[in-house]
């Protein structure tokens, strides 16, 4: 159902792109799964003319990428910091899956333009402003919670630990490994001026 409802707007914003339909051509009759957990996933084809067409849920596909919700916001708030695309997971085909997610963050959609039509400019300039505003909001919200979660986590009910700490354990193994081989070389020193 997810992908049935995707598939118009997004070819939609393909066809005002001729570019992404170019490079989407290379790939066609490839097909992908997108998974943002809690939803259901969108699967699609890519067809001859570099637009997508939905695909039945049951059917194998070449590349799946994975998102998680708080990701997916941060994306269409146009987070530009490059980290955040290090937090998907890609299965299958990657070279097909890293153009997907190349050309999703290029792809464009003038959603002010395309109500302006309808609604007319100022209503249609103020509506996007507002959604900007409300995707921009939620993700400080999630990011928010993350950081307080992740706090409540390492501080007041350790399930969590904090780097520092995982630092110090490593480095007190490192020091335990370098002196059991210091007391081995030892050992082997005075076994050997007994025989």
């Amino acid at each position: 159902m997810l992908t049935s409802i995707a598939v118009t707007p997004i070819n939609h914003v393909l066809h005002g792109e001729s570019w992404a339909r170019k490079r989407l051509q290379i790939y066609t009759g490839k097909t992908a799964r997108i998974r943002i957990f809690p939803f259901p996933d969108f699967n699609f084809s890519v067809q001859v003319n570099g637009e997508i067409s939905n695909l039945p849920e049951s059917t194998s596909v070449d590349a799946v990428i994975t998102l998680t919700p708080a990701l997916l916001l941060r994306i269409l708030a146009n987070d530009n910091d490059e980290t955040i695309f290090q937090d998907i997971n890609i299965s299958g085909n990657e070279a097909f899956a890293k153009e997907l997610f190349n050309i999703g963050r290029h792809l464009h959609w003038d959603i002010e333009q395309d109500l302006s039509e309808i609604i007319g400019d100022i209503f249609s300039h103020r509506i996007t402003q507002t959604g900007k505003k409300l995707i921009h909001w939620q993700t400080m919200n999630i990011q928010n919670l993350s950081l307080a979660l992740a706090e409540y986590w390492t501080e007041e009910q350790p399930m969590l630990t904090n780097k520092t700490s995982i630092n110090e354990f490593n480095h007190k193994v490192a020091t335990l490994h370098h002196d059991i081989k210091q007391l081995e070389q030892r050992i082997e020193k005075l076994t050997k001026q007994k025989f």
